[in-house]
């Protein structure tokens, strides 16, 4: 079988991702209007929730998902290690368990800030704490999921899944996308590994609110 061309793999990527994502957003918008007028009824507040993260070679870009947690909390403190975390909403609670939370980030992906998989986007403040070998993960566009979603998310410390955000930086295929993707819808399914158990081997305090 021919080999893409290394020119054409970022084109085919980038098609890829447009074609997912409007197939997934037309298919979604009366999902994402309900979720819009729920969050907006239930509790004061923006529906969206927008903030600064690191994308490709570590560029700021606006990231949206819709807004679990109450208005008043601070936004750079640890994410929830359960439901009964007192800062969500109950709204909140539901979409965090069936990742409908993360669903805006669909129009990152359409706008080219993000790829439908790929290494999760994190704090940019974060960067300074990463080794060589962990910035390697800015090397591709932040993803709505990726290798670290499917393989332990809330089980796995903070190094764990920078590992594993770095591995797939390394493998990349399209195949192993389209393993992610699929690994992905069944463990939105089983709603495992929701929350944080320890985000750090030192039980770092500062989490990603994601």
């Amino acid at each position: 079988m021919t080999e893409l061309s290394p020119k054409l793999i970022p084109f085919c990527n980038r098609l890829f991702d447009i074609c997912v994502a409007t197939v997934a957003c037309i298919i979604l918008a009366p999902i994402f209007l309900l979720i819009f007028a729920v969050i907006k009824l239930s509790s004061p507040g923006a529906a969206v929730f927008k903030q600064q993260r690191a994308g490709k070679d570590g560029k700021a870009f606006t990231f949206y998902k819709f807004r679990t947690m109450k208005i008043d909390v601070e936004p750079l403190g640890p994410s929830p290690k359960s439901s009964q975390d007192p800062r969500l909403t109950r709204v909140g609670r539901f979409l965090r368990e069936y990742s409908l939370d993360e669903l805006p980030q669909l129009f990152n992906v359409l706008k080219g800030n993000m790829s439908i998989v790929g290494p999760r986007p994190l704090y940019i403040s974060q960067m300074a704490e990463w080794s060589q070998r962990q910035k390697k993960r800015l090397l591709v566009k932040p993803g709505l999921t990726g290798l670290a979603q499917i393989s332990g998310r809330g089980e796995l410390t903070r190094e764990a899944k920078l590992e594993l955000d770095v591995q797939y930086v390394e493998k990349a295929n399209f195949w192993l996308d389209i393993k992610i993707i699929c690994a992905t819808f069944a463990q939105i399914v089983s709603r495992k590994s929701i929350y944080e158990k320890k985000y750090s081997k030192t039980e770092y305090t500062r989490g990603e609110n994601s």
